[in-house]
């Protein structure tokens, strides 16, 4: 039999109705503590010499299963689940980093990931890199000994610069240096970027994995193909682990070490899990993916071209358009679409951005992106607001920008509401 496509992996991966009482959803384990039989059992668990279940602040049934789910998708070895998407950033960059460690990452991305890699992490000693993202020979340039990952966006939040994810990963791993994706803008529906050398990738689950607003959380996901082993970057995987008595995360668990030491070191120190009920939110949202997605790309093509052709539009930053200096990679890594999160700049300052905002009937003037609803926000005062003028700057953001994250209504419906919108410019 052929591998599963992707919307059966989407409804029916890494589940088995007969382990789980034949139910055919999979059920929420709501439960925080499981009984481990033995002694002797408990401490294999412990010791991480026994795969189960020991605090659901480590692993809960439910949430393995949208792991499992997750990690099929993408293609990879594992995944861990956590309480927000940022906290899964959070997580992964502790996996790697140590007081003296830096790390590359493009300006165009998240601002709170901007200020967390930035700033949160200067307080433990880690160094962030702000680069040109679309300069190749600016990540070549900026690794050091001491660098540990190379950091960016599928596509960036929230000018929608598409990622040369290939290259960029050649010059990493011909350095040794892992390459971690935020690929949350276009899930793996879209773009699968360990088919282009990524080694992580990570996704904020309460866009449009989760897809209907009601839950918070976060995925990292491992290709299993990164050398730790032979790689002097990153002994903490291959020198034993004396929290563990010995364990080397490279060899014990050679499929998933990245996950294994994230999940046993940083999920049970830092605490930000997935709950179970949140995890079975997901999984709904998983089924119809890939419906989804079709319909926002449809949809964010057309406000896109209709926002490009209106006289009160000075830009709008769709990967998609021909006038669009994304094209060409867009259609390398995103020949399905490339989603319906994109920016937009007006004519006028914050004072008529708000104007047009607070007209809008339809769109919501909501921090959320990747809805079935359809969204807008004005960056430079809310999701960049802790961005100094040079990095609003840096990040393509000015005062007249508005982000659209548009969502699957009829879309006749949300073109006429921009054009009652507009006429306040």
């Amino acid at each position: 039999m052929k591998d599963p496509g992707f919307d059966t992996i989407a409804i029916h991966g890494g589940y088995d109705p007969k382990e789980n009482n034949f139910s055919m959803i999979p059920p929420i384990y709501q439960t925080n503590a499981y009984d481990f039989g033995t002694t002797e059992r408990a401490a294999a668990l412990f010791g991480l010499k026994e795969d189960g279940d020991i605090y659901s602040r480590i692993s809960n049934p439910t949430v393995r299963i949208f792991e499992d789910r997750m990690a099929l998708l993408e293609g990879g070895t594992g995944a861990v689940a956590f309480s927000s998407g940022h906290n899964a950033i959070f997580s992964l960059v502790a996996n790697l980093c140590e007081c003296g460690d830096e790390i590359v990452a493009a300006r165009k991305i998240y601002g709170g990931a901007v200020n967390m890699l930035g700033q949160t992490y200067a307080q433990f000693g880690v160094k962030a890199n702000f680069i040109d993202g679309d300069n190749l020979l600016a990540w070549e340039e900026s690794i050091t000994d001491r660098t540990k990952l190379f950091f960016f966006e599928t596509v960036s939040n929230p000018g929608a610069a598409v990622a040369d994810i290939a290259p960029i990963c050649e010059i990493a791993h011909r350095h040794g240096v892992l390459v971690v994706v935020d690929s949350t803008f276009t899930t793996p529906y879209l773009c699968r970027p360990f088919e282009f050398g990524a080694d992580v990738v990570v996704h904020s689950a309460t866009k449009y994995i989760c897809g209907h607003g009601t839950a918070m959380g976060g995925v990292v996901i491992e290709s299993g193909k990164f050398d730790y082993l032979n790689n002097p970057r990153y002994r903490q995987f291959a020198e034993p682990d004396i929290s563990y008595h010995g364990v080397v995360f490279a060899k014990d668990f050679a499929k998933t070490p990245f996950c294994a030491r994230l999940r046993s070191k940083y999920l049970r120190d830092i605490g930000g899990c997935m709950s179970a009920n949140t995890a079975y939110l997901m999984l709904i949202g998983l089924e119809t993916l890939s419906l989804r997605m079709k319909k926002h790309c449809e949809n964010g093509e057309i406000v896109a071209q209709y926002l490009l052709a209106h006289p009160k539009v000075r830009n709008v930053s769709y990967p998609t358009l021909p006038s669009s200096k994304y094209l060409r990679v867009c259609k390398k890594y995103l020949p399905r679409g490339c989603g319906a999160v994109f920016a937009c700049e007006l004519g006028g300052d914050r004072i008529k951005c708000a104007e047009f905002m607070d007209r809008l009937k339809v769109f919501a003037n909501v921090s959320n992106v990747c809805d079935s609803r359809s969204m807008v926000n004005h960056s430079a005062s809310t999701t960049h607001a802790q961005l100094d003028a040079k990095q609003l700057a840096a990040a393509g953001i000015s005062e007249g920008t508005v982000r659209f994250s548009v969502g699957i209504e009829d879309p006749a419906d949300l073109v006429a509401d921009l054009e009652q919108a507009l006429s306040v410019l």
